[in-house]
């Protein structure tokens, strides 16, 4: 069974039930660009995601050839003024915080340009699966501005220091190979295939038990914030993971396996 909910803004969320999820950004007509409500719709698809319960992976994409171009500028043109700007920072940037909190795995399906506030966005998800002839560029210092939606500090994770300072500062715009070299993405496809190469990985991460892949997460988050909280952390998820009916029976099928062999 599968349930999707989609709006006048372009925001279309489905998830199959098999616990794979997919948001796609889908207004072709301004390249996947975010204009106000669209903004909303996203915060809003978010935040169905964190409130389903049996979600197991969620996919984010563009559709069309473009994955997100960024906030909509001929939109936005309208509202110059500072508190405008921090309107705009707000929205998406708590909206990608929602999404960085998802107990589950996130997957980025980059399947064209990420630029702007897209690459905050992919940036913002667990894994990035790029197609060839897509890109990804954090292009805000050539608008004078820098990122808002969090995508500095997301970046800097990624890549480290000195190269998240460079391509804030230059702006550059990076083809597939060269996103992987430097660690921003994580698997790169046929062109037109990010979408089935992300849901395949999310699929095969949808097999195992709930509770241990969103454990895995937490420990990985933990250990970015904090590696003596997370030190604790793996014991205490550890142990109760190992008291569960899947451990003993998957241990009981490798014994036996091992038994006849």
């Amino acid at each position: 069974m599968e349930t999707s909910f989609a709006n006048s803004q372009g925001i279309e969320y489905s998830i199959s039930g098999g616990g794979v999820a997919t948001l796609t950004v889908n207004r072709p007509e301004v390249r996947n660009a975010l204009d106000w409500e669209a903004m909303g719709a996203f915060a809003e698809a978010v935040e169905r995601a964190a409130h389903s319960l049996n979600l197991r992976t969620l996919i984010v994409t563009g559709g069309g050839d473009t994955f997100v171009s960024g906030g909509d500028l001929k939109a936005l043109s309208k509202y110059p003024k500072e508190h405008h700007g921090l309107r705009l920072a707000v929205i998406m940037g708590k909206a990608l915080e929602r999404l960085r909190a998802l107990p589950c795995p996130t997957i980025a399906a980059i399947n064209g340009p990420a630029r702007g506030g897209g690459a905050e966005i992919a940036a913002a998800c667990d894994q990035r699966v790029m197609a060839e002839g897509a890109d990804i560029g954090f292009v805000h210092a050539r608008l004078g501005i820098t990122t808002a939606w969090g995508g500095a500090r997301y970046l800097l994770q990624l890549v480290g220091y000195p190269m998240a300072l460079e391509l804030l500062t230059t702006g550059r715009v990076l083809n597939a190979q060269e996103a992987k070299e430097i660690g921003l993405v994580d698997h790169v496809t046929a062109p037109g295939e990010a979408l089935t190469t992300a849901l395949d990985l999310a699929r095969i991460m949808a097999q195992h038990p709930i509770e241990a892949v969103r454990a895995a997460k937490r420990l990985l988050r933990f250990a970015v914030a904090n590696p003596l909280v997370a030190k604790h952390a793996e014991r205490r998820l550890f142990a109760g993971l190992w008291d569960s009916e899947f451990r003993r029976q998957a241990v009981a099928r490798f014994l036996n396996r091992h038994k006849h062999d």
